[in-house]
């Protein structure tokens, strides 16, 4: 159904060209500059690297090579930046490759980001009907639809109200719920399962697998690896542009959590975050003893998570959830549920820890899905960048050997005769 050689795609990068500082320099550069930006965006794709310097091209995709049969469900794994999305574009049509080709036999239809195509000043109504037709669907076949699809939302009271009043979390159930009712025979989705509370994405999710098991082929990108692991049979990791391992999706993920660097100590912000307005996480320490003299952490041992910000700040809310190596959300700490144990009073500071007395995880590696409020507005969102291990040890006096006995974490509990 889908075959892909040797697809590369370069965007040019580089510094701004110094205005003239003259009348005669700003006219001559009003009347060249229509020509330089026509061939700044014509050599990338056309291939003339010769007149672009190597450095100015940054290569999102480096000639990658695969094939997706009929009914594969086939999951793209990877970090940030690591040329999944481009690679969805290229395949939707919405961004032409550098070089190479990709073959698609069949109707293609993508969900690259949920809400694309919903005008705010028309009723929900409405933009059922304009999303499904901006998604390739007839209007004969919304009709056949249409109950099926609000009531998938859930949203089937407030339908004739106009879109701008609706809730972001309501205009993602309709917008969902619309592209969840395509009938293509290639499906191209780019992380939607994460948006949404915690029972429409399962209800989400149910709907992806029923859409993979009617025999469509299928290609998904998320960082939530227990939700790829669930639906996927076929896998791709991709890192910084290049094709690393494909296969069987167990085989990709296992590869996956391997490659992701050292398992505790310090993670840096690798973009620069100095002149952006928003308060952003600029690293995350994580070690066993204080001032990150240890960086071992181990099962019933302390753990301290200490957070470095890009600005000083009174309050800010910071919430991460650990999750295991398949992607499942084991639990959430956050600092707004405070208690009388919390010492978050004080002058404005850029650095904040959160601190377990005795970590209650098992061995193993695990991940984290960080997230800063300021005022109630996001402020920051890392998914599936930070990677820490725990080794064996000792909770609460009772052992838990690695693979003896099943589950990730350890619940204190006491037993006796009654």
């Amino acid at each position: 159904m889908i075959e892909v050689a040797n697809l590369s795609k370069a965007y040019r990068i580089g510094e701004k060209a110094e205005r003239s500082d003259s009348l005669i320099g700003l006219l001559k550069d009003s009347l060249t500059s229509p020509w330089r930006n026509w061939q700044a965006m014509r050599q990338p794709s056309m291939g003339a690297r010769d007149q672009v310097k190597e450095s100015d091209l940054h290569w999102a995709l480096r000639d990658v090579s695969f094939e997706v049969d009929h009914g594969e469900v086939l999951g793209i794994i990877g970090r940030n930046g690591a040329g999944k999305s481009t690679l969805l574009k290229i395949l939707s049509r919405i961004t032409e490759p550098s070089s190479g080709e990709a073959r698609l036999f069949g109707r293609v239809a993508s969900l690259l980001e949920v809400g694309t195509g919903f005008h705010p000043e028309l009723t929900g109504r409405e933009n059922v009907y304009l999303n499904g037709t901006i998604l390739g669907m007839h209007r004969r076949e919304i009709d056949r639809k249409f109950d099926e699809i609000v009531e998938f939302s859930g949203i089937g009271k407030f339908l004739d109200t106009a879109i701008k009043r609706y809730s972001s979390g309501m205009k993602v159930r309709l917008a969902f719920a619309v592209a969840a009712h395509l009938d293509p025979e290639i499906l191209i989705v780019d992380e939607v399962l994460a948006v949404g509370d915690a029972d429409f994405q399962k209800k989400c999710t149910s709907r992806m697998g029923d859409i993979a098991a009617s025999g469509r082929t299928v290609l998904f990108v998320s960082h939530q690896i227990g939700v790829i692991q669930q639906l996927c049979t076929k896998g791709l990791l991709l890192s910084e542009g290049r094709l690393v391992h494909s296969g069987k999706i167990e085989d990709v993920i296992r590869v996956y959590n391997q490659s992701q660097g050292r398992p505790s100590g310090t993670w840096c912000r690798t973009t620069d975050a100095s002149l952006d307005h928003k308060c952003r996480l600029l690293e995350l320490t994580i070690s066993g003893a204080v001032g990150g003299e240890c960086s071992t952490i181990g099962l019933g041992r302390p753990a301290f998570f200490v957070f470095r910000l890009s600005r000083k700040v009174k309050e800010i809310d910071i919430s991460f959830t650990i999750r295991d190596s398949q992607g499942t959300a084991l639990c959430n700490l956050d600092s707004w549920r405070r208690s009388a144990v919390d010492q978050l009073d004080g002058p404005e500071t850029d650095s904040f820890e959160c601190y377990i007395e005795e970590l209650p995880l098992r061995t193993g590696r695990y991940s984290m899905d960080i997230q800063l409020m300021l005022n109630r507005e996001l402020q920051d969102h890392l998914i599936g960048e930070v990677f820490f291990n725990v080794e064996d040890g000792i909770y609460r006096g009772r052992s838990f050997p690695y693979a003896s006995t099943p589950g990730p974490v350890c619940i204190d509990h006491r037993w006796s005769k009654l």
